[in-house]
């Protein structure tokens, strides 16, 4: 993932993306084929993904887009853009999204029908907005629910399969309400350790299924 270049522009990025949308294959029992969210495990220790929690979605032809929502940085909108009335009003930090198109901004908004075109649906009651002019309206009338990101994650086809398969992630179902969490101070600790219970449950109870030896030499 952060071998790819970041992309020149919106317009190229979001007619990409919009191209692969419809194409995206049917949903299966794999995690890199549905929206999830990431957890970096502790042994992944690189310098930008370490402790990270991404929300991820395929976008088709085993790629996948996301963004890292645990990476508040020192800006925000008003910094960025003081001419613009409505970002003087966002006082929330822009998060780190990602390494690809960091001159970007993009917006995640939680509301139960899209916001427009040029926006991607990630939950039942999540959108990713990618249009400069869609993130201005988002900016200007829907604010209160919605966080703001520079730059995304890009994986390409494979990429992340293959990472789940050298296991970085942990891998929990997708939460609209926990994406946009108001502070994310503690939260990567927080679901490392969720991640940990759910997975020594599920060893624990494979491990009742197991039929005692006892009853493996009766069966003899």
């Amino acid at each position: 993932m952060t071998a790819i270049r970041p992309l020149i522009g919106l317009i190229l990025l979001s007619s990409a993306l919009a191209a692969t949308v419809g194409v995206v294959p049917a949903r299966a029992a794999e995690p890199s084929d549905e929206t999830v969210i990431l957890v970096a495990k502790p042994a992944l220790r690189d310098r930008l993904y370490g402790a990270t929690i991404l929300i991820s979605k395929p976008i088709g032809n085993g790629q996948h887009i996301g963004l890292i929502v645990n990476k508040p940085t020192p800006m925000t909108l008003g910094r960025l853009f003081p001419g613009h009335g409505p970002s003087l009003k966002v006082t929330d930090p822009v998060y780190l999204g990602g390494p690809v198109s960091t001159e970007v901004i993009f917006a995640l908004v939680q509301r139960d029908d899209s916001p427009g075109n040029r926006s991607m649906q990630l939950t039942p009651n999540l959108f990713l907005v990618l249009d400069r002019d869609l993130v201005d309206r988002v900016i200007e009338a829907e604010a209160d629910h919605a966080r703001f990101f520079a730059g995304m994650v890009l994986w390409r086809p494979g990429e992340l399969r293959a990472e789940l398969d050298r296991g970085f992630w942990y891998v929990l179902d997708a939460d609209a309400n926990l994406v946009l969490r108001k502070s994310t101070i503690g939260m990567w600790e927080e679901l490392v350790k969720r991640s940990e219970q759910q997975k020594n449950l599920i060893r624990t109870r494979l491990d009742s299924t197991e039929p005692h030896p006892g009853m493996l030499a009766r069966s003899r």
